[in-house]
């Protein structure tokens, strides 16, 4: 592992009225301890684990990349401030990584096929060709291919969002073997019980107060899953 604990500062909150500073899972979580190769951050929509992913993302100097930025009626000044309440431990010294998030991919796959139009060598990172001219999805694994083989700590924010179930399979297999190389260390935040089932991976839940590590067929997604599929005509029937 590269980084081994993340510690929450709660005397350096700046406010308890405004998110996410108002989260009780952040108010009442003292640390979390990274003990594996993977770590999936799961839970319900709202619950902090983006938030979390990008305070650790800036807190480790891993640059995440932006898309197009609107005009927002209502602003929070606290939306992005969680970094400056938690430290993050090393193990051996800070490494390069990279933040993933789909809704912000495409844009970086047009920024980078500008780039590539004076210095093709620039796709030899990414797979060796044009991201554009695959489906969102095959761009998506020519990318994970291509990156998670260089040593370093990776965010990934729900990757399964554009990707098939056997989409979500060949990323599992990805990130088995580069965690397996000893040579990257990722933090996913995630939906998927697909990636879920990555071998020796730990699962922190942010159903928790606080945070709470979990066995895999313990979550609710195993759990959801199995029961529809086994009897999907009794979930039917209550809609």
């Amino acid at each position: 592992m590269h980084i081994r604990t993340v510690t929450f500062h709660h005397n350096k909150f700046p406010t308890t009225e405004y998110y996410p500073f108002n989260l009780e899972i952040f108010n009442r979580t003292d640390n979390l301890d990274f003990t594996s190769p993977v770590t999936f951050f799961i839970g319900e929509n709202g619950t902090g684990k983006s938030t979390l992913l990008r305070a650790i993302s800036h807190k480790c100097a891993i640059y995440i990349w932006q898309g197009i930025t609107r005009t927002r009626l209502d602003i929070n000044p606290y939306e992005n401030k969680l970094y400056k309440a938690i430290d993050v431990e090393w193990t051996d010294g800070p490494v390069p990584g990279s933040f993933f998030a789909s809704d912000i991919f495409k844009h970086f796959a047009q920024v980078l096929e500008d780039w590539a139009s004076t210095d093709r060598g620039q796709l030899d990172y990414f797979g060796g060709s044009s991201l554009l001219t695959k489906s969102h999805g095959q761009s998506l694994l020519a990318f994970f291919e291509a990156r998670y083989r260089i040593k370093g700590l990776y965010l990934l924010d729900e990757p399964e969002t554009a990707l098939s179930p056997s989409s979500q399979l060949k990323l599992l297999g990805i990130l088995t073997k580069a965690a397996r190389a000893g040579l990257a260390q990722f933090i996913i935040a995630t939906h998927s019980p697909i990636l879920m089932a990555c071998p020796d991976a730990k699962i922190l839940s942010f159903d928790y107060v606080p945070i709470k590590s979990i066995g895999y067929e313990d979550t609710d997604y195993f759990k959801i899953y199995k029961k529809f599929m086994a009897d999907r005509n009794r979930y039917l029937e209550q809609l």
